[in-house]
């Protein structure tokens, strides 16, 4: 029988873990960077990593649009809950030709974590500038409509009808919601941060200029909130938000009404 989690995956022999974990990355990403079916390059190189131990009950897919590129095309990270259940913690598209914004590292080196345990300003607000949201070190391709159906259909494999997300940032939270997407957790935070940047009230006021990420025209921009929230705007980080899709069922939720990106 098929496993029905990340954990049963990950017992697998590789051929037939890789056939599984790469079933969500969409074919048009493939066929936009002449990615063939073994993963590999004219010269043999592998573009796909996955770590995937036996015992573990996580996964973090790695595929590189050539090799030795410095960043990779997609990565994942997807995890197990402790019901069974497949959470995505991370996914990440990079377009590999756009320029490369180093918010995920210090001048010295550190590790930022994506600017959540710290954060390298004049970097992030190159990004911020150059029209990229918090955590973003390059541009996006915008296949998100692509990859959702993917990864329904995988998590379905696995005999499930539903999985859930941890959305890092504001941006990711609204996103997730255009694609159907509703919370476990969060909804009423997301409602307040609506009402907080309505006019007149605490967040809009906020929005004066004290930092280049509060910027007073963001208040009715999705991705210039998710700047002004990463900066401290709401006096917290953003955190315990959880998220759920069901197999090709749409909540229509929507916390941001006549949002513009």
């Amino acid at each position: 029988m098929r496993p029905r989690s990340i954990s049963g995956v990950n017992r697998l022999p590789e051929e037939e873990k890789e056939a599984i974990y790469t079933s969500f990355i969409p074919q048009v990403l493939l066929d936009q960077f002449d990615i063939p079916g073994d993963f590999r390059d004219a010269n043999g190189n592998r573009l796909l990593e996955i770590e995937s131990t036996p015992g573990t009950s996580d996964f973090i897919l790695r595929l590189m649009h050539k090799f030795d590129a410095p960043d990779p095309l997609v990565y994942s990270h997807v995890t197990d809950t402790v019901n069974r259940q497949i959470h995505v913690l991370l996914y990440i598209v990079n377009d590999p030709f756009s320029q490369r914004f180093d918010v995920d590292v210090m001048p010295d080196g550190t590790p930022t974590q994506f600017g959540i345990f710290r954060r390298n300003l004049d970097a992030e607000e190159s990004a911020m500038n150059a029209g990229l949201a918090p955590g973003q070190v390059r541009k996006g391709l915008r296949v998100f409509k692509h990859t959702i159906p993917c990864f329904e259909n995988f998590v379905h494999s696995l005999g499930h009808d539903l999985f859930f997300a941890e959305p890092l940032y504001y941006h990711n939270a609204v996103i997730f919601e255009r694609y159907g997407f509703s919370y476990v957790k969060g909804r009423s935070l997301m409602e307040r941060i609506d009402t907080g940047f309505s006019p007149g009230e605490d967040y809009e006021q906020r929005l004066n200029l004290s930092s280049p990420f509060r910027h007073p025209d963001y208040a009715n921009s999705i991705r210039g909130r998710s700047w002004a929230i990463h900066d401290g705007i709401l006096g917290r980080n953003f955190t315990d938000v959880t998220m759920y899709k069901s197999f090709e069922i749409s909540a229509g939720v929507n916390t941001f009404p006549d949002a513009t990106w």
